[in-house]
């Protein structure tokens, strides 16, 4: 199972930063700083970062289904992705129909449902055709609009008083008091954001190009993803679940071994 979302990121006020990832236009000028927009994937079972996309703050195709949609085709087939509301759109989900990845996504507020439609599988629960929108999301092309099907079907239904989205559309087997609980699920990815952003020190980034920033971020994640390796592995040896294990705990017993490996190596490079 595969979270989604997106978080922000600042860097310090260079004017190569501000070129690529400018301040928000209501700050003046040396007044903010600059931001860079990050949309990741990250493992349901084990928090790791799985893939992600850059963006400027804002701007066009600067938004989060703009940066998700160079992500689409890392998910494979039969993964489950749980995203909240901002996602469910007729061109994100009809392209992850296309590749087989499932999903469970909260209904958009502006969406009026209406459960004498469709195809009835229980109260307030049914499968529903929706039909191609005439306009086309900033981020994907002409071309690749045309493609999309003109028609596609999901499953919609409400559970105290929320309504979802989903392509698990057999009621038996997916029952519409389950779903919402594994959409509840959807919280530990801001968890692990801010994981990555107060443990890995990425609330404030160092570097003064664009470039190098990309660089420390790709390098942070890398280290994180590392942690969480070792988290996975040390739950699967005493058969436990490695979100019930402490990441920070976790850093700190890789610093005393890397320490210890540092002590030992000068010692032996001095005998």
């Amino acid at each position: 199972m595969v979270l989604v979302d997106g978080t922000t990121l600042l860097m310090p006020d260079t004017e190569d930063n501000q070129k690529s990832y400018p301040q928000q236009g209501s700050q003046k000028p040396g007044l903010g700083f600059p931001i860079v927009r990050l949309v990741g994937l990250l493992s349901l079972a084990t928090g790791s970062c799985m893939g992600y996309a850059l963006g400027p703050y804002q701007g066009k195709g600067s938004g989060e289904t703009s940066l998700f949609s160079r992500l689409i085709d890392q998910l494979s087939q039969d993964d489950l992705l749980i995203a909240d509301r901002y996602y469910t759109s007729y061109a994100i989900i009809a392209l992850l129909i296309k590749q087989g990845t499932l999903l469970v996504f909260r209904q958009r507020s502006t969406v009026k449902s209406d459960f004498r439609r469709g195809t009835r599988l229980g109260v307030k629960d049914h499968i529903i055709g929706i039909k191609k929108p005439k306009k086309k999301p900033v981020w994907m092309s002409e071309e690749k609009f045309t493609e999309l099907p003109n028609e596609l079907f999901v499953r919609e239904f409400a559970v105290k008083g929320i309504v979802y989205v989903t392509t698990l559309m057999d009621a038996e087997i997916y029952s519409k008091k389950a779903l919402p609980e594994l959409y509840q699920q959807r919280w530990k990815i801001e968890l692990d954001f801010r994981t990555i952003k107060t443990h890995m020190g990425m609330e404030m980034l160092r570097c003064q190009t664009a470039e190098m920033v990309e660089k420390e971020i790709a390098v942070n994640l890398l280290a994180y993803n590392l942690v969480r390796a070792n988290l996975a592995g040390a739950a699967h040896i005493h058969n436990q679940e490695p979100r019930y294990l402490s990441f920070m705990a976790t850093v700190q017993l890789m610093r005393s071994a890397i320490g210890l490996c540092i002590m030992r190596t000068a010692k032996a490079l001095h005998s």
